[in-house]
């Protein structure tokens, strides 16, 4: 079968969309879309700028292990320990935006900066993509730039107790698991 055929047998078109809800963070807009049979139906859809999630990757007299940070998520109501990341500034390159993130969290800054792919974090709600990178070859940390309302703690933590640790706290933030098993893949 050609994925051609079936993609084109499956796909929806827009025909309209407004927005009914905008903050700084995200957008909310409802989608009428016309399905394969030619219905209209209306969907409700998250946009957002795109954002980067970097794994930091150090070689401590220890073994491996990835640089960290741990901070309060309101959604969740208490403290995550994950990989840093944030939102692209619009029009950013991504392996520009990722190393930007880890500079103004950790201080650190890559020598190498490696993509290790791309997701859409929910395709069915949400319509951005979110980018994996590997950060190596760490210069030693500057001071942290944070934005006013971001309060961060870095900890250097052993890859194996990351990789173990995923889905109970503190790490709870389900990308975690996306990043690592990019981070795994890449040794395939």
């Amino acid at each position: 079968m050609n994925d051609e055929c079936v993609n084109d047998n499956l796909a929806w078109k827009e025909e309209s969309r407004r927005t009914v809800f905008a903050c700084p963070v995200f957008s909310i807009t409802e989608r009428v879309c016309r399905s394969p049979v030619k219905s209209l139906k209306t969907f409700t859809v998250m946009d957002a700028l795109d954002w980067g999630i970097v794994i930091p990757e150090l070689e401590t007299e220890r073994g491996k292990e990835f640089v960290m940070v741990r901070q309060w998520r309101h959604g969740a109501k208490e403290l995550s320990l994950e990989f840093p990341g944030g939102v692209f500034e619009k029009g950013e390159d991504a392996a520009a935006a990722a190393a930007r993130e880890l500079r103004e969290e950790t201080g650190y800054v890559p020598g190498r900066i490696e993509k290790l792919g791309e997701f859409n974090p929910n395709p069915a709600i949400m319509s951005n993509r979110v980018h994996f990178f590997l950060a190596l070859d760490l210069a030693p940390p500057a001071e942290q730039e944070l934005d006013e309302d971001e309060y961060i703690e870095i900890q250097t933590v052993p890859w194996k107790e990351v990789l173990c640790g995923l889905g109970k706290p503190p790490y709870i933030h389900a990308l975690m698991g996306t990043a690592m098993s990019l981070y795994l893949g890449r040794s395939f």
